[in-house]
């Protein structure tokens, strides 16, 4: 039998040079296989946790305590997990009520082509802040805009960038947003210290995507809209669906349930009950049309004139459904997998700590602590765990360093919860991916918002020295304790 001292052992830590060459590997199979070559995302994760959990055997970590570790996380991301399928929920009966159709019609009758990458960034993020979730701003209005991009035949990657980088500035700092509460936890900074101190990232990065978003929608000429087309779409719309304002309450419900707190899962399902009534009341579909808009999505041939509906409505109309979240899903389990394998090998804590001991700066401290939070949620998926893992990683030295606790929080919002969403390997980049039907390399460039803010705070720290520490906030010295008053012996 083993001892109570050998089942607890810790096992011993692999050598900096030794953790290269997993996390050599790992980059070739997730960059190469997923980025270059295209290989599905869930197989090239399995691969590098495969090789992840082969480096941690060869340290004495067995393959038990990896997929022990792995549930663990699952468990931790349910919640998430459940969002994630009910928003595919929403999106097919908000399609059937023709609560997103409206949104399409308001906004080709109202929207200048000129405009509407800049809009896309606004309109997104004014939902995204007064909901809190980028996911449900993505999932809902985002789908909208994409849908308007498609009938005027204007980039569709661009559109989809702008509603990324709207979401994720309403998201970043919205006091309803799970983020920006964590972030702030994590580091132990007051949650409206931490959002206004994130305004000199925040306001640079989206006053340059509004740039951005104005020059890229003025280069669109008159004549690369098809008004003719435009015009199709809205009599065709008009014709497939009774468009009423009524269909605006599901949209409205999510709205009033965000600002009043209440639980998402809850607010997602009864608005898209009430979308489901209206399909009913409004539009006149069957039950079985909605259980199947619910379950599978929404698809033209629920509609009266299924068959003569234009292949620009068709590619707009067809999606929801909780079917259609199944493989974000799975792939969540992929990057749980990989994510408990990366966290047995060791490898990131081995290299972040040898990275820690040769910082000098203050520049050096926060562009390490930027540089760390990308690579750790690109490792984990899970930007709630990656936010404690930086503060345990960098706390103590930011401390040492006489920095007020809002820099690390605000350095962990533009590290981790700005740059999920552009890769493909995490469980945000596959959502927007999916839900918007664009893939995270294409939207990239135009993600304006998400890579500037990681850039302007590196600046920031980086030019601190010159600019007299503009934007870097130190902590204020703690008042001496008063001596306590003597107090007269009888």
């Amino acid at each position: 039998m083993t001892s109570p001292q050998e089942e607890t052992r810790t096992p011993p830590l692999p050598g900096v040079a030794m953790a290269l060459v997993p996390v050599a590997a790992t980059v070739a199979i997730l960059v190469g296989g997923i980025g270059v070559l295209k290989y599905p995302a869930e197989l090239m994760l399995i691969f590098a946790g495969v090789v992840l959990s082969l480096f941690a055997a060869w340290y004495g970590t067995s393959l038990a305590q990896i997929l022990t570790d792995m549930g663990e996380k699952i468990k931790r991301a349910l919640p998430a997990i459940l969002i994630l399928l009910s928003i595919g929920m929403l999106i097919g009966t908000w399609m059937i009520s023709g609560t997103i159709p409206l949104m399409v019609y308001y906004g080709l009758k109202l929207i200048d082509p000129a405009y509407l990458y800049v809009l896309a960034f606004i309109v997104t993020g004014i939902v995204a802040t007064f909901t809190g979730t980028s996911w449900g701003a993505g999932g809902t209005i985002g789908v909208a805009l994409i849908g308007v991009a498609q009938t005027m035949d204007v980039s569709v990657a661009i559109t989809a960038g702008a509603v990324v980088s709207g979401a994720y500035f309403g998201d970043k700092l919205s006091p309803l947003s799970d983020t920006t509460n964590m972030s702030s936890l994590a580091a132990g900074a007051d949650l409206y210290e931490h959002i206004r101190h994130m305004l000199y990232t925040a306001l640079p990065s989206s006053l340059l995507a509004i740039a951005v978003f104005l020059v890229a929608g003025n280069s669109i000429g008159a004549s690369s809209v098809d008004l003719g087309e435009v015009e199709g779409t809205l009599t065709e719309l008009e014709g497939l669906f009774t468009l009423n304002p009524l269909l605006l309450v599901p949209p409205a419900l999510v709205l009033i349930g965000s600002i009043m707190k209440k639980p998402p899962l809850v607010v997602l399902f009864v608005s898209s009950m009430s979308a489901l009534v209206l399909a009913v009341l409004v539009q006149g579909f069957s039950v079985a049309d909605l259980f199947a808009a619910t379950v599978s999505g929404f698809t033209t041939d629920m509609l009266p004139d299924g068959g003569a509906v234009s292949d620009t409505l068709t590619e707009l109309l067809q999606r929801g459904g909780l079917y259609s979240m199944y493989q974000s899903a799975f792939f969540v389990f992929c990057a749980f997998f990989f994510a408990a394998a990366l966290e047995n090998s060791n490898v990131l804590r081995v290299l972040l700590r040898r990275m820690i001991e040769g910082l000098r700066s203050t520049g050096g401290l926060v562009s390490t602590t930027l540089l760390s939070g990308f690579a750790i949620i690109n490792g984990t998926s899970n930007a709630l765990v990656t936010f404690f893992l930086v503060n345990d990683l960098y706390g103590e030295a930011y401390k040492k360093r006489n920095l007020h606790p809002v820099n690390l929080s605000r350095s962990m919002e533009d590290s981790v919860t700005i740059t999920e969403v552009l890769m493909p390997w995490t469980v945000s980049g596959v959502f927007f991916a999916t839900t918007l039907g664009v893939a995270n390399f294409e939207f990239l460039p135009w993600a304006v918002f998400n890579w500037s803010g990681f850039a302007f705070s590196v600046l920031l720290a980086v030019l601190a020295p010159l600019t007299g520490g503009f934007g870097i906030r130190r902590r204020q010295p703690e008042p001496e304790p008063e001596p306590e008053p003597e107090v007269a012996q009888r």
